[in-house]
């Protein structure tokens, strides 16, 4: 490739979508193709850099996607479900490579983006960091080695922002344990309790969210049984490294074949 993939970056007036446009922006590998706000947004219209704060970049804020997607290579996405699935039509109908980093998608949202995938490559992912995703294969291989005696909890923390619950990282351990176990996590799922609920069900996957501050990110799993522990744990401080992983994914993708990819793929590190 002689020269470098064009990437239009949606929502860029929230703190993630800034965070990719300056990461873009510092990229070698990759160069800032178009930025999108959602209808009536006071971005819209206006050139990027400025609205950012800065100097003109040179690059007006749009809210037509098809248009913006035509004219790049990749397009990153960290924006809400509804608006994630009509970007994956349309990313799809470009042939363009979609970088998903939304969480809280419903299973029709998912069925959806499945179908675009077949069409063009989209890379989804709960966490784009290297460590999250190795710690979702450690948490594989331990959960595959301990019996049903051992039980597992996932806790998770965030920034008091966050609007969905259990985080998409949070589901991601939680499918990897499941999976490690041999078992369907929506079969032994535990994300609530309050009042007098009973003993613990042996072989459930419990969930448990905190919400404050500004709280990056930070996600453990707990196994426990009698007498020992042993706990994962990955604490994220910089924001940035989401948005590096995502550059990662959109690079990753341009000379893949269409289909569903995670950041194991990405990354190499699937089985």
């Amino acid at each position: 490739m002689t020269e470098c993939p064009g990437v239009v970056i949606t929502g860029v007036s929230g703190r993630m979508g800034q965070m990719l446009v300056r990461e873009v922006l510092a990229s070698d590998k990759l160069k800032l193709a178009g930025a999108l706000e959602r209808s009536g947004h006071d971005w819209v219209g206006r050139d990027l850099g400025e609205a950012m704060g800065g100097a003109p970049l040179g690059v007006v804020v749009s809210d037509d996607p098809l248009e913006a997607f035509a004219r790049a290579q990749a397009v990153i996405d960290f924006t809400a479900p509804a608006a994630t699935v009509e970007f994956a039509d349309l990313a799809a109908q470009a042939r363009a490579v979609h970088v998903i980093g939304t969480t809280g998608l419903s299973e029709d949202d998912l069925a959806r983006i499945h179908k675009a995938a077949h069409h063009a490559v989209i890379v989804r992912a709960g966490n784009m960091s290297l460590g999250v995703n190795l710690l979702t294969t450690v948490t594989k291989k331990v959960a595959a080695a301990l019996d049903i005696d051992w039980d597992i909890e996932i806790i998770e923390s965030h920034h008091n922002k966050k609007v969905d619950a259990p985080s998409g990282t949070a589901l991601m351990l939680g499918e990897a344990a499941a999976e490690g176990r041999g078992v369907k996590l929506d079969e032994v799922s535990d994300r609530g309790r309050d009042g007098i609920t009973g003993a613990r069900k042996q072989g459930d996957i419990g969930f448990h969210a905190v919400r404050g501050g500004d709280i990056v990110g930070e996600h453990e799993v707990l196994f426990a049984t009698a007498g020992e522990r042993i706990t994962l744990k990955h604490v994220a401080s910089d924001r940035s490294l989401f948005a590096r992983g995502a550059l990662k994914a959109a690079l990753w993708g341009q000379d893949k074949a269409p289909g569903e990819y995670d950041m194991l793929d990405v990354l190499g590190l699937k089985d």
